[in-house]
């Protein structure tokens, strides 16, 4: 994709990091929110439709709470970001409103997204707003998740609402100007990578941890919501926050930030599930020559044997993740064998899986059709 294409992008999700919003001590940074309301109001205005993926409601609690920092507790994390997400809400209500936009609070789960209809519901609401021009405000319900169902960060968040909402591209702004080739904070020497066509090994090898005190997420987080929006079909975008003007020249194709270029094709509504919504409830972990085809050809089926190690339990029809040797996701997709199963039958030739189990109702433990390559 070139970067005038971007000017054509309609439907953009744009993730503003804990630390765009506020100052250094935690506090609301009113001025920033202002400016980021009117830009996107005016986005919206020229005919794109927006939609915002905010943090910060946890700062804002601690800031409202006159706490010296986050809690370390989960239940102080979630009462927290209780007081601090009505407090950010109420914040861009009136400032959107300055602008006569009318925005949305959408709170998510991993739990909601589990559940294939519960996951169709959440994909309707977010199309039937946009549709009657209100911009959706978007943040994961922290009071109510457990580590099971929690998404975590919001920059993954950013990449399964955009693939919820078909949007075309999805920009991340945070504290760092995009990807370099080396951690520009003990290499000075970094420089930073205009685009990306595919987020490989080498590639996640130079993400760093995580960035500010206030924040949650750091480049790991930003690479692995980049794979999974270029999966789906859209433009990833990871961008400097501190000056919010950025979004116009993001938005007018200029070459700032990292571009992480999608696939062509979107994934399939069932497909997209897969990959983003269902639960992974193991993993598979596979040989050199699997991962290779998986690379180069993109669309195959999981034999057993190319499996060499199972992890986790599983049932058939439950949601897998496909790894390299190195631990490297290569994909996901529905398994037909459970992981007891596959543990007798893992490294076998087709025509040895009913000598090891008894049975024999499909010669892939995942077929091309219910896999998606990341």
């Amino acid at each position: 994709m070139e970067r005038a294409k971007i000017a054509e992008a309609k439907r953009v999700v744009v993730k503003v990091g804990t630390s765009t919003i506020t100052y250094s001590n935690g506090k609301i940074n009113y001025e920033k929110i202002e400016k980021l309301a009117r830009i996107m109001t005016d986005l919206q205005n020229q005919g794109k439709e927006m939609i915002l993926v905010s943090s910060g409601a946890g700062a804002a609690g601690v800031g409202r709470l006159g706490l010296d920092a986050k809690p370390s507790t989960i239940p102080g994390k979630q009462a927290c970001a209780a007081v601090g997400q009505g407090i950010l809400m109420h914040i861009y209500e009136r400032l959107f409103g300055e602008y006569g936009q009318v925005v949305a609070q959408v709170l998510l789960t991993k739990a909601d997204m589990v559940n294939r209809h519960s996951y169709a519901n959440a994909r309707n609401a977010l199309q039937e707003m946009i549709s009657w021009g209100v911009i959706p405000i978007i943040n994961e319900n922290d009071v109510v998740a457990i580590d099971e169902f929690k998404i975590g960060d919001n920059d993954n968040l950013s990449a399964l609402v955009a693939s919820l909402a078909d949007a075309d591209l999805d920009i991340l702004l945070s504290d760092i100007d995009g990807l370099y080739t080396a951690n520009p904070k003990t290499h000075p020497e970094a420089k930073l990578v205009s685009v990306v066509e595919e987020v490989t090994p080498a590639i996640e090898a130079t993400a760093g941890g995580v960035g500010s005190k206030n924040a949650t997420g750091g480049m790991l987080t930003k690479l692995q919501a980049a794979k999974n929006a270029m999966s789906a079909g859209i433009a990833l975008v990871i961008a400097n926050g501190e000056n919010l003007e950025i979004l116009r020249r993001i938005m007018k194709g200029e070459p700032v930030g990292t571009l992480f270029v999608p696939r062509e094709n979107h994934l399939r509504f069932r497909n997209q599930w897969l990959a983003f919504g269902s639960k992974i409830s193991g993993q598979l972990i596979v040989d050199d020559g699997l991962a290779k085809a998986l690379r180069q050809k993109g669309s195959c089926s999981i034999l057993p044997v190319g499996i060499t190690r199972v992890e986790g339990n599983f049932d058939s029809g439950d949601t897998v993740s496909v790894l390299d040797q190195e631990g490297h996701e290569l994909a996901r997709g529905m398994t037909n064998y459970s992981a007891e199963d596959l543990e007798l039958i893992k490294g076998c030739k087709t025509g040895q899986i009913e000598e090891k189990i008894g049975y024999k109702h499909y010669d892939e433990v995942i077929h091309r059709d219910n896999l998606v390559i990341l």
